[in-house]
């Protein structure tokens, strides 16, 4: 791996992790084509690098949402009995986002945990990843209507809130009432149809932000627990990518494979950058538009792929 794929694989997860498209089957695409699945050695410690820099999406996620990670975290305290962390309502409201989150995180962490060894044997192609692109695409595009019906409800709803706020002379963190007022089975809920995203394609972003949508949350606010979820989901994921490795002694083995700490620095500043873009131009967008941009992207994606392999002569399937 040279510096400029460790550029373009850091590239492809910052844009990728948090918008609906999947993340890991835009990896495995461009590692196909790439080149960079030859031996199953390299392809491992490929994996194992992809997975890695999913640290720079963390640090993006713990940049921009660091007063509602640090709610969370007082708010969690406070339930210890510690007083004195902030306003009360605002520390119940942190308390309850914070549970949500561990709620929706682990029906996915079990199963994966339990399943990681097949899905990566048996789903970790590009055939696999077209399939999965092309269905949540037309998922996409079927709900669209419903969402816009959706959009329109919760810009009244957004209007008479503020409308109320001005005239009461108080301010209100709508997006985080809305993610404390999930009870435990919704997110639970939530959790349970993420686990749909071990399918690499499917993009754990959207099933996330479709299960938001399915129990009541407005586009922004659910986009918002698909980063928080997220940041647990992926800290988790590339922490223990990193413990394997260290576990196993392959350290040396694995710098060799991916050419050096220079491309591991270079995939990991470069997710962080692209991340930070994608997550504030996803919450702008779904403020005012639906979801069907993102399927027509999958959709064009699976189609490329397919054309590419077909001129090319290369293979997709397993």
């Amino acid at each position: 791996m040279t510096p400029f794929d460790a550029w373009i694989l850091g590239m492809v997860e910052g844009i990728t992790e948090y918008l609906p498209v999947s993340s890991t089957g835009h990896l495995i695409i461009t590692s196909w084509l790439l080149g960079l699945d030859k031996s199953a050695e390299q392809r491992d410690a490929v994996g194992d690098f992809e997975i890695i820099i999913q640290g720079g999406a963390i640090l993006a996620v713990l940049g921009l949402y660091r007063a509602r990670i640090v709610q969370m975290v007082r708010g969690t305290v406070s339930q210890l009995g510690v007083g004195g962390l902030g306003p009360t309502d605002r520390m119940q409201a942190g308390w309850k986002i914070a549970r949500n989150v561990v709620i929706a995180f682990l029906p996915a962490a079990a199963v994966g945990f339990l399943a990681k060894d097949a899905v990566k044997t048996h789903l970790f192609n590009p055939a696999s990843v077209v399939g999965a692109l092309i269905v949540g695409g037309l998922v996409m595009l079927a709900i669209a209507p419903w969402q816009s019906r959706r959009l329109a409800a919760d810009r009244d709803a957004a209007l008479r809130a503020a409308t109320t706020a001005a005239v009461t002379g108080s301010g209100g963190d709508f997006t985080g009432a809305a993610l404390a007022r999930m009870n435990a089975m919704q997110a639970l809920f939530i959790g349970v149809l993420q686990c749909l995203a071990l399918w690499p394609g499917t993009s754990r972003s959207f099933v996330t932000i479709l299960a938001g949508l399915l129990v009541g949350l407005g586009g922004v606010a659910a986009a918002e627990f698909s980063f928080l979820l997220g940041l647990v989901t992926l800290t988790a994921a590339s922490g223990y990518s990193v413990l394997k490795i260290v576990k196993a002694h392959r350290m040396d083995e694995f710098l060799v494979q991916i050419g050096g700490w220079l491309p591991l620095i270079c995939g990991l500043a470069v997710a962080w950058a692209s991340a930070a873009l994608s997550i504030d131009f996803l919450v702008r967008y779904l403020g005012r538009h639906t979801l069907a941009l993102f399927g027509w992207w999958r959709l064009a994606v699976a189609a490329a792929v397919i054309v590419i392999a077909w001129q090319f002569g290369l293979t997709i399937a397993p």
